[in-house]
């Protein structure tokens, strides 16, 4: 099983380093969004620190959710081109199938990530963090890219084709941007306030905000934690159900 998963990692890291748009979008995107909030939007926005500071946790999100698209893509493709059939030909585990998709999207995650940060350093970012509070940013990140992961898998083994697949993630990639990503929830309208301030992803930026500030907040931690690992419990059900009922 681990040697199918670590084979199936590998592959789907080759497929993804030949297809330049997945690339992009996981990578490259989430950076031109910093450099068009921070430059063009960032002043207008009173957030009573430095506009880097309060952005780049909602950033961190935005970098997991943008590589989604591909992801869903890549699965469907395995299931609707006969790919899946070939492998059990070749008695290759049909759990090392989705956890390969699972862990290349957490890898690229990483690196995105590792990329999204870097910049924001050379913008000004100017975190509080200690080595303690930048550990528990990445136990934050791990765990909702993987509970991103396999939700991500369960979207594209139900869709019917490819571009849908890869629609299907499209509000994953939206989600973020009616959280406090951006702006603070208190700072919107009413209606979108609560939205912002009951949905998923707000728990969690405010974890990684309160962390990077050196100011975690526990209530923020257990909900988001409690956020991902039932996204992750769900994705991963739904996924192996899919997955059985299809291959």
């Amino acid at each position: 099983m681990k040697s199918h998963s670590l084979v199936m990692l590998r592959r789907n890291f080759k497929h993804l380093t030949r297809n330049p748009t997945s690339v992009f979008n996981a990578v490259l995107m989430p950076i031109i969004i910093m450099l068009m909030f921070v430059y063009m939007f960032g002043d207008a926005f009173d957030v009573g620190v430095d506009y880097i500071d309060y952005a780049t946790p909602g950033l961190i999100l935005l970098a997991v959710c943008y590589g989604l698209g591909g992801t869903a893509t890549a699965v469907n493709s395995d299931m609707t081109k006969g790919i899946i059939n070939r492998f059990k030909v070749m008695d290759v585990s049909r759990g090392a199938v989705l956890t390969g998709h699972v862990v290349a999207s957490v890898l690229t995650n990483v690196i995105a990530i590792a990329a999204l940060v870097g910049v924001a350093y050379l913008l000004g970012f100017s975190p509080a963090a200690s080595l303690t509070d930048w550990l528990g940013v990445a136990g934050v990140v791990v765990l909702l890219a993987v509970a991103a992961g396999w939700f991500t898998v369960a979207l594209g083994l139900s869709a019917k084709s490819p571009e849908t697949a890869g629609m299907a993630a499209v509000p994953l990639v939206m989600l973020p941007f009616f959280s406090s990503a951006i702006v603070p929830a208190e700072k919107m309208g009413p209606g979108l306030r609560q939205f912002a301030e009951y949905q998923p992803f707000t728990p969690i930026i405010e974890t990684m905000r309160g962390l990077l500030n050196g100011a975690p907040d526990t209530t923020d931690a257990v909900v988001a934690a409690a956020w991902c690992v039932a996204i992750a419990l769900v994705g991963y059900l739904w996924a192996r159900s899919t997955f059985t009922k299809r291959a």
